[in-house]
């Protein structure tokens, strides 16, 4: 479910001096350079309205930034690219009804690669192996809005597996699941050989699955470390709205 083999030496993600305005001229990103090697795991946390949701937008052409560059496997993302791009970074939103929209769910897995053309055969093997890939593949025929949140987020990753992009950002993939669609979701994430950006409040799974964390405020970049360096850093948590893990550690179940 990987795209065709990018050369290793060349970056996932180059992005230079990123801004970014909202319609009503409230900034969003403030010169972000942020450098992502194929394969990394990486997670964005900050603050409600530090900017995270709106990076991951710019990555793939929904928001347009108003300087700066995107660089994706190497392609800089313009007017022309754009297409091209969103075949590379697939998002998954933080609402997973944002993304559902078909009465079942595989005419919602299909609808990425049916739309990038693919013959009917092709179309479903991969919409197969996506549902197969996030522990799915009997929900076919079910209605999304009949699912649970956690089947809901998992046919929303694998809307985006199906497209075969080996970039995938995820916005707040955790939030609201309870404890064991949790486990299962982060033990899904960790099998992925893709180049992963997760913007997330949870910091147990940063520390259980992302190696490195950058934290962004105010739309600007504040750190850029190893998870375990950021995590231990308490005063920095506590600086840009983020509460440490507790002494004894995060869920290992």
């Amino acid at each position: 479910m990987t795209a065709s083999p990018i050369d290793p030496s060349v970056l996932a993600l180059d992005i230079e001096a990123l801004r970014y305005a909202y319609p009503d001229g409230t900034p969003g990103l403030r010169d972000v350079t942020l450098r992502v090697a194929q394969g990394e795991k990486v997670a964005l946390i900050g603050p409600n309205g530090a900017g995270k949701s709106t990076f991951l937008l710019n990555l793939n052409g929904i928001l347009r930034a108003q300087s700066g560059t995107v660089r994706v496997l190497g392609e800089a993302l313009t007017d022309a690219s754009v297409r091209s791009i969103r075949g590379r970074v697939g998002l998954q939103f933080s609402n997973p009804d944002d993304q559902l929209f078909s009465p079942t769910v595989l005419d919602d897995v299909a609808y990425g690669p049916l739309h990038m053309g693919l013959d009917r055969d092709e179309v479903l093997r991969r919409s197969r192996e996506a549902l197969a890939a996030v522990g799915m593949a009997d929900f076919e025929t079910r209605a999304p809005h009949r699912m649970s949140l956690g089947q809901k987020k998992r046919v929303a990753i694998a809307t985006v597996l199906s497209m075969g992009t080996p970039i995938i950002a995820l916005d707040e993939p955790t939030a609201s699941l309870d404890p064991m669609s949790r486990r299962e979701l982060i033990d899904l994430l960790r099998a992925l050989p893709h180049t992963i950006l997760v913007a997330t409040h949870d910091l147990a799974m940063v520390a259980d699955l992302l190696p490195r964390t950058v934290v962004l405020d105010g739309g600007e970049v504040i750190d850029d470390r190893p998870s375990e360096d950021v995590l231990n850093d308490a005063a920095l948590l506590y600086a840009h709205g983020l509460e440490p893990l507790s002494a004894h550690g995060h869920p290992h179940a």
